[in-house]
């Protein structure tokens, strides 16, 4: 069910944005955990993931081809390369390059938690300077060992932020000035000041903090007009949310409770794609919700963002 503006602040400067329709199953893949989801501008086509089965899958819209990679340990994030075919992901251990079209296992750029075992990775995407942020977690997701890294494309590895049992995000302003994250567990959205210049954050604030037994953030998106859309786990639904004052603006309800991502495609970019999962869901709640873990789609009027690539602006330098 899509409730449009079902409770936007009256001094919420963006209105609620038209959902047309509801959400269509694409892929019924019983994914365990699934996330990571990209829309490729030169493929023109989806790339998503399945954390926990170690899956990486492609849809191809147009004529509805779908692929499927297997590897030894889980892939959790990833973006493709301006500067070369393929993509940089984020392993278990941490960020690698795979190239979806030759025969080879990704290759490990840098591994920046050899003291934290019980972590590993989980979302991430770049930004517009082409630089991967991607955050770790406790695999048992109880521990605040949990960080926030950005790599850049010269191969410099930063920690920004440290003590989280889940990360999720991020997601960025229109103007590129704020950075928004997720401590999952916590029910909470942070926001920092952000350095696009300089690709650093300070000035760490709670900007949303999610009502009890209303779901817990996720994975998130930007779309063109600053809106944020956010994934809720356990929410049954993706809400959107103005920019700044954080009112719901609408909701994008599921046919799956644990809600995992959603990011804009389509040549339009006026699609969006969500990702649910299986994961931490009882038998007798399977049974109830036999799309839990499938990949969705729905038509929004109003257009996302192209994808950031990695090593965007060296790239273009």
């Amino acid at each position: 069910m899509i409730q449009n503006g079902s409770s936007a602040s009256p001094l919420a400067p963006l209105g609620a944005p038209t959902v047309l329709g509801q959400p269509e199953c694409l892929w019924p893949a019983g994914a365990t955990l699934g996330e990571g989801t990209l829309w490729s501008q030169r493929e023109q086509a989806l790339y998503w993931i399945d954390i926990l089965g170690c899956r990486l899958y492609r849809h191809d819209p147009a004529g509805g081809a779908q692929q499927t990679w297997q590897f030894d340990e889980e892939i959790t994030a990833l973006a493709e390369r301006a500067d070369a075919p393929g993509l940089i992901v984020t392993m278990r251990r941490g960020f690698a390059f795979f190239d979806p079209a030759v025969d080879a296992p990704p290759r490990y750029l840098h591994q920046p938690e050899p003291d934290r075992p019980g972590n590993r990775f989980n979302d991430g995407k770049c930004d517009r300077q082409g630089r991967f942020w991607g955050g770790t977690m406790d695999f048992d997701c109880v521990a605040p060992t949990g960080a926030l890294y950005c790599f850049d494309a010269d191969g410099r590895c930063t920690r920004h932020d440290d003590g989280f049992a889940v990360t999720n995000g991020p997601t960025w302003s229109l103007d590129e000035r704020t950075m928004y994250f997720n401590a999952t567990v916590e029910g909470c959205v942070y926001a920092y000041d952000f350095d696009s210049a300089a690709g650093t954050v300070s000035n760490k604030r709670v900007w949303l903090r999610f009502a009890k037994g209303d779901g817990l953030p996720d994975g998130m998106t930007t779309d063109a007009a600053g809106r944020l859309w956010i994934a809720r786990w356990g929410g049954h639904c993706v809400s959107c949310h103005d920019p700044v004052s954080a009112a719901e603006l609408c909701r994008i309800e599921l046919p799956a409770s644990n809600v995992t991502d959603c990011a804009f495609g389509g040549n339009d970019l006026c699609t969006l794609y969500i990702t649910t999962a299986r994961s931490g869901l009882t038998d007798e709640e399977l049974k109830a919700e036999p799309l839990a873990g499938a990949l969705f789609s729905v038509r929004v009027a109003s257009p996302g963002l192209p994808a950031a690539e990695f090593g965007a602006a060296a790239a273009k330098a």
